[in-house]
């Protein structure tokens, strides 16, 4: 890393103290982007989905755990992968003991994979994990949620990720986040979903490394989380 110029203490005050105007506008942009997100209309969950887990099969209304709203972490594991996404696991990382700090704001959060409940026990486990995390392998609900390809999709392409249309998908898995609310009269309804780089805003660690002079550090990388390991298989 190359240096940056030293300069003296009020030099630095002068030049922190502008950015920070920009700082202050980019948190009232965001602000405002969240509350035009949070009037975004609804789309009822007609359909039936269930899942397995650690209290055996729910719907998806008992994923809330008796909460109003319900945050579903889609999160790749294949049902024939041996391990969860290393990219996955980064961000799951940041997950264990949000809990209950989310469920005094009527919120649960819940992540769900493709794959048997086996699979993720024992991924669990290994990882020292505790947050909820079901199967939705004999559901639709991957399919429907554009995070789940079969390869002959992907060989015939395109296929929707992202909202769009993409025919060159590197993975039959995807990653994404969904928002569940509790309807009034007892039924589900999906308020909003995002994928890619939409999910940056709940990995915790990128926004600390955000703050650094290196920043993220991945612009001479392959691809942008070429560095990323599971938590155990770091050399150091």
């Amino acid at each position: 890393m190359a240096d940056q110029p030293i300069v003296e203490r009020a030099d630095w005050l002068r030049a922190r103290q502008e950015l920070l105007d920009e700082e202050k506008a980019f948190t009232k942009a965001r602000d405002a982007l969240a509350q035009k997100r949070r009037k975004l209309p609804w789309v009822r969950v007609e359909k039936d989905y269930e899942f397995e887990g650690l209290q055996g099969v729910e719907s998806l209304a008992n994923l809330f755990a008796g909460k109003g709203q319900l945050v579903v972490y889609h999160f790749m594991y294949g049902p024939d992968w041996e391990e969860g996404c290393p990219s996955c696991s980064f961000w799951a990382d940041n997950f264990n003991g949000i809990d209950i700090h989310l469920a005094h704001r009527d919120t649960t959060l819940v992540a769900v994979s493709n794959t048997s409940l086996s699979n993720i026990n024992t991924y669990r486990k290994r990882l020292g994990w505790e947050f909820k995390w079901v199967s939705s392998l004999w559901s639709d609900f991957n399919r429907d949620f554009h995070v789940s390809f079969t390869q002959e999709e992907l060989d015939a392409g395109p296929v929707e990720y992202n909202f769009t249309k993409t025919g060159s998908f590197p993975s039959t898995e995807a990653p994404g986040l969904s928002v569940f609310v509790r309807l009034s009269d007892g039924g589900v309804a999906h308020a909003y979903s995002s994928y890619s780089r939409g999910l940056d805003i709940i990995n915790s660690a990128y926004h600390i490394l955000d703050l650094t002079p290196k920043g993220r550090d991945e612009d001479d990388l392959p691809f942008s989380m070429a560095w990323v390991r599971r938590r155990d298989q770091y050399d150091d």
